[in-house]
């Protein structure tokens, strides 16, 4: 490997964003993201700041490009507006690894100890990203590796910004052993010993957390019902829609779970406002005494007079009660414009997206006695939201999606994964009911007990497990990132007073 640092740094920044980019779901090859830095660390040593910038935000684009390009296949926008979505986010996702490749060089140059500070670094770009309308911590390396379930156990600690760590750590050791003048062959035992260490305590973690979990006899049951979303709102669809979703709702009821739970908008109905369509499925779930949260769209009309529309849950009782959940985090340029909020402007402005309305309260749902929270879709992808309603009393997380815009790409698969971590961070169950796929039941280790493929039209349920205790996570949250923010803030201060003022 160490002829491929005599390769020109375009051809090295390249490979390091193929490596990183094919890590991530659903080729299971994390282990790429193993070594996947080693290139672009030899071009952060070794160019200037200027030019590691430019070649970090080559390297970013081909990563980008190779996890995201799903983003363009959205189906249901224009072409136009979905392309543009596509090029913006890469470019801008960019743009982070280009400050990061920046900052390293001048730090490396400063101190002469870039390379050591680099996971730091990471995680710090990792956990600012992740703030503001355009935070995206979907795409944090700790996706890259679930598919070993015991890499990512110590996300109960640190969240996925320690598992982030931990593989630019790797990296950083395998560059060292590359680039070491003394070739010894013992020094092979410090990777595939960090490996090994974490396997090793994770798949003891996996086995006390699954000891200390129990089951609260209380079951659902999740429907997967496989409609094209391009024709559920079409009048001619519309009826059918309907009948497939009563059908899926009595094959349910059959099972006699606790909870049924249906996708992202399952029906072209605002199921709160239009008592015709909620009325037939309100009386099934009073027959069968079994509740049912089902996506709605929602709107409610403002002190001015206007509606506000919101992408929403209802929860349908037994008792003929109802409650709504809307969502708190939309999804920037394909739900609203960011900062509409304020600018109300620019909800005039139109590419394509829709115009809702931001939901104020993190709901919680109580069935019996077990509460849990639904998240909507894109909001699987942030921790901090799925934190607050787990200190808020939710036992359990469902989520409802529907990647059925996306096809059989890389989306819905990296979609799922999310699931998985936000299970392990907070050692929850998660259940998970997606228009055309993926749903699925995972436990508190992360461990898929139950699951339907993309394409499947069918009805799955599994009793859900219930953790006895808080994890760390949850308690203190992003500490882990906060605290190596704060040693790069030192380090870039001593750095700059070593360089400046000396």
């Amino acid at each position: 490997m160490s002829l491929i640092f005599h390769l020109p740094s375009w051809q090295l920044a390249i490979l390091s964003g193929i490596l990183i980019g094919l890590a991530y779901p659903p080729l299971h090859l994390g282990f790429l993201a193993w070594i996947g830095f080693v290139p672009l660390i030899s071009i952060f040593l070794n160019e200037s700041s200027s030019s590691v910038a430019k070649y970090s935000f080559l390297s970013a684009i081909t990563a980008n490009f190779i996890s995201l390009y799903w983003i363009g296949l959205n189906s249901g926008a224009g072409f136009i507006p979905v392309f543009a979505s596509l090029i913006g986010a890469i470019l801008y996702l960019a743009l982070f690894w280009t400050i990061l490749g920046f900052l390293l060089s001048k730090i490396h140059s400063w101190t002469g100890k870039g390379l050591y500070v680099f996971p730091f670094l990471w995680v710090s770009m990792e956990w600012l990203r992740s703030f503001g309308p355009l935070g995206f911590p979907w795409i944090n390396l700790a996706l890259t590796q679930t598919s070993y379930l015991p890499l990512i156990q110590m996300a109960d600690y640190g969240g996925s910004y320690g598992i982030s760590f931990w593989i630019i750590f790797l990296n950083v050791i395998v560059f060292l052993i590359f680039t070491s003048s003394v070739k010894n062959r013992k020094m092979w035992i410090l990777p595939f010993g960090l490996i090994l260490s974490l396997w090793i305590i994770g798949s003891i973690r996996i086995s006390l957390i699954s000891n200390q979990t129990e089951e609260l006899n209380f079951d659902v049951a999740v429907v997967q019902p496989n409609i094209d979303p391009n024709q559920k709102w079409e009048r001619d669809h519309r009826q059918e829609t309907f009948a497939v979703m009563h059908d899926l709702l009595n094959e349910a009821t059959q099972l006699q779970p606790d909870l049924v739970l249906w996708p992202e908008v399952a029906v072209p109905s605002n199921l709160r406002l239009s008592l015709s369509d909620r009325r037939p499925i309100q009386n099934k779930v009073v027959a069968s005494g079994i509740p049912l949260l089902s996506g709605t769209v929602d709107h409610t009309v403002n002190q001015n007079g206007e509606k506000e529309y919101y992408n929403g849950s209802i929860m349908m009782y037994p008792d003929g009660n109802i409650q709504m959940y809307h969502k708190v985090h939309l999804v920037p340029f394909a739900e609203y414009i960011p900062f509409s909020r304020y600018f109300p402007i620019l909800k005039k402005l139109n590419f394509g997206q829709g115009n809702f309305s931001q939901g104020e309260e993190y709901t919680v749902f109580k069935v019996d006695s077990i509460q849990f929270s639904n998240i909507i879709c894109y909001e699987s992808s942030l921790p901090d939201i799925i934190r607050e309603f787990i200190k808020r009393g939710a036992q359990f997380l469902s989520i409802q999606a529907n990647d059925g815009w996306l096809g059989n790409s890389s989306g819905p698969y990296q979609h799922f994964e999310l699931a998985k971590l936000r299970a392990v961070e907070n050692r929850i169950s998660v259940v998970r009911s997606a228009n055309t796929g993926i749903s699925g039941i995972i436990l508190p280790t992360g461990r898929v007990m139950e699951k339907i493929s993309i394409g499947e039209r069918k009805v799955i349920h599994g009793d859900i497990s219930f953790w006895n205790g808080t994890s760390f996570y949850t308690a203190f949250g992003d500490i882990f990132a906060m605290l190596c923010t704060i040693v790069i803030c030192i380090v870039l201060g001593i750095g700059w007073f070593r360089h400046y003022l000396k």
